[in-house]
């Protein structure tokens, strides 16, 4: 009856005719009742899915989704309400509930929505099909939030995205008078897009993203070189005036965007420009998997146009030049890839101004399998994490991979049981299920202020970013003595460094010693490229140097045969830019408290006392973590050296 209804109003505003209408019936009667007559009439290609969408509204004949849940069995009513309850009262999508809950899977998901809203279903494959990566990349910046599109197939005319989630009309067409092009869409498991997302990403080295219609991206040059060489006139040495380049100069904006985007492309966490006086060339590095590496150089003329151009995109007052300001970008605003930069300013002699620009990746929590723990320190502290109470501090420098292990460490036991909040600066993860906080110091709100505030909302787990100064750090003992999991993050160089740090802050010794569970430090070094690593086996010499940098009483008990061992090292490849590295991998040296090790905090016992008795509890130290690495064949002794201190 429905159907036949939809026929009738698809009739009536002549968006088919009764010979288009009578094949799909024939077609449905065929295939059976699980095909949709608007599915049918789209694949056939005598309907467009935004008309569809349009008679569904308009007339409201559309199914809610609830029905199709429970009316195709994708799950039970006593299921559905947990969800939709719990939804509810955690204000958060029913979707997230359902997969969170293991109701549904994303596959089972995304089918319930392409019944739901007549869009085909598709099953994505785990290769990416001939299609340029600018304009899959362009697609792909087209996704918000639940939203995720990545291009399947492409013809030169018509481009078919699969879709997480329905667009309605007007996010569709959008979508066709940006790319100038005939769009169809199809319902795909939101992990198998978000996969192919990545694939497309990866696999960009410098190609530009498509250009169409009246958008403002614009075709990029393949490099910088090819941008600056038609920026203006040449100046002519020994003029009257140096010509210097206006903020609002078009190609300028299109250098910032290359810049900012081949960054992203290129993985790098951090963009330094850095002018220099007189006429030397502004110099722009990269921090590429831990280490700075020159970009570009370009010519001395952008040395004011450019610090103020990144000013504007991140809404910062441009004639002040005097103080450091500081500021966050939405990229999508600007360019093709939907990423956020935080913008940092300092003025410089002579008149400039460095600026620098951390990429934050907006990202779902690393695995915590995947954290790169090795046996021991895994077992400990996830142990440590399934505390009802207690404190638990992750240190290391700047950079150093310590928001991620929290996040992955809080993914293991967020569950709708437990409330978790997290008061954090700047929130680069997110996870449902989680009540997340940016702090604000600007208007009184400090990772002091949120903790305090916490303690009032009937928490069971609180994260803190940072531990800046004593009052955090007594109100984060206080709470974890009081029946709440605290955990939070510290610049240290070592666990046991650290005690001596909280200590000299000035917080209760006692107090600390009881609530203390364990101490994670860690370090990021650089991982050997998959592509090009060779392994070898080592000589004496290079044996004997690993087993006196562990330490060779310690080597003796960690029972590692020589036999078992082959190093590695890397020989350099275009898929690791010649460095024989890609990506990093994490050492830690863990602490757990024991009997000794709070004896020693009550006493405010030296920093080498309380390491002893950490290694004598069973803790390995950052660079011992390395060298079984090195052992495994993930990195080399050159990058543990770098990163370790003796």
């Amino acid at each position: 009856m429905r159907d036949k209804l939809l026929g009738e109003i698809l009739l009536e505003s002549r968006a088919i005719t009764e010979d288009q209408l009578k094949e799909a019936l024939v077609r449905q009667i065929a295939q059976g009742d699980d095909d949709r007559l608007g599915s049918i009439l789209i694949a056939l290609g005598y309907l467009k899915e935004s008309t569809l969408q349009l008679a569904l509204d308009q007339y409201d004949i559309r199914q809610k989704f609830i029905e199709v849940l429970i009316n195709y069995r994708f799950l039970s009513k006593e299921e559905l309400d947990l969800a939709y309850e719990m939804s509810l009262s955690e204000r958060i999508s029913l979707f997230k509930v359902l997969l969170n809950l293991d109701f549904l899977n994303h596959t089972s998901l995304a089918k319930a929505i392409s019944i739901y809203s007549g869009i085909p279903f598709m099953q994505l494959s785990g290769t990416l099909p001939k299609i340029k990566t600018g304009l899959a990349n362009t697609i792909i910046s087209f996704s918000t939030g639940d939203k995720k599109l990545v291009p399947v197939a492409f013809d030169g005319r018509n481009v078919t995205i699969a879709i997480s989630r329905p667009l309605d009309e007007k996010q569709l067409l959008k979508v066709e008078n940006y790319l100038n092009l005939k769009v169809e869409t199809v319902i795909a498991p939101e992990d198998e897009i978000v996969k192919n997302q990545k694939l497309f990403q990866e696999s960009i080295v410098t190609e530009a993203p498509l250009a169409a219609g009246r958008s403002r991206r614009e075709n990029m040059p393949d490099t910088i070189k090819e941008l600056v060489a038609g920026e203006i006139e040449p100046f002519e040495p020994g003029g009257e005036k140096e010509q210097f380049v206006a903020e609002t100069d078009s190609l300028l904006a299109k250098l910032v965007n290359k810049i900012i985007y081949d960054a992203w492309t290129k993985r790098a966490s951090d963009i330094h420009i850095e002018p220099s006086q007189g006429k030397e060339d502004i110099i722009v590095r990269m921090r590429i998997d831990g280490c700075c590496e020159i970009y570009e150089k370009l010519p001395y003329r952008y040395k004011f146009s450019i610090p103020s151009r990144l000013k504007i995109m991140a809404d910062l007052d441009i004639s002040e030049k005097r103080k450091p300001q500081d500021g966050k970008i939405n990229f999508k605003k600007f360019g093709p890839a939907d990423i956020e930069l935080r913008l940092a300013t300092m003025p410089t002699a002579g008149g400039l101004e460095d600026v620098v620009l951390r990429i934050l990746n907006n990202s779902e929590p690393v695995e915590f399998k995947n954290l790169g723990l090795t046996g021991r320190n895994m077992l400990e502290f996830e142990s440590a994490i399934r505390q009802p109470y207690g404190l638990i501090l992750v240190v290391g420098p700047t950079g150093s991979g310590k928001t991620t292990t929290l996040h992955s460490a809080i993914a293991t036991i967020n569950t709708p049981k437990i409330k978790i909040w997290t008061a954090e600066d700047p929130v680069e993860i997110t996870q449902p299920g989680l009540r997340q906080v940016q702090v604000n110091p600007r208007i009184g709100l400090t990772f002091a202020t949120a903790l305090r505030s916490f303690l009032r909302l009937d928490p069971d787990v609180i994260m803190v970013g940072e531990m800046r100064d004593e009052e955090t750090a007594s109100i984060a003992v206080e709470a974890s003595l009081t029946g709440h999991l605290v955990l939070s993050t510290l610049h240290t160089n070592s666990a046991p460094e650290t005690l001596t740090r909280l200590l000299d802050m000035g917080i209760d010794p006692f107090g600390f010693a009881d609530s203390l569970l364990c101490i994670l430090a860690q370090r990021l070094a650089r991982r050997l490229c998959d592509k090009c690593k060779e392994k070898y086996t080592p000589d004496d010499r290079g044996w004997d140097e690993l087993v006196m940098e562990y330490g060779a009483k310690e080597f003796e008990s960690a029972g590692v045969e020589r036999s078992s061992v082959t190093l590695a090292r890397g020989k350099g490849c275009d898929h690791c830019n010649s460095s024989g590295y890609r990506g990093r991998l994490g050492i830690h040296e863990l602490l757990v408290t024991n009997e000794g090790v709070k004896e020693s905090i009550k006493t405010k016992a030296s920093t080498d006392v309380i390491r002893n008795q950490a290694i004598g509890g069973g803790m390995t130290t950052l660079k011992q973590d390395g060298i079984l690495k090195v052992m495994q064949g993930l990195t080399d002794i050159h990058e543990i050296r770098r990163v370790c201190m003796k």
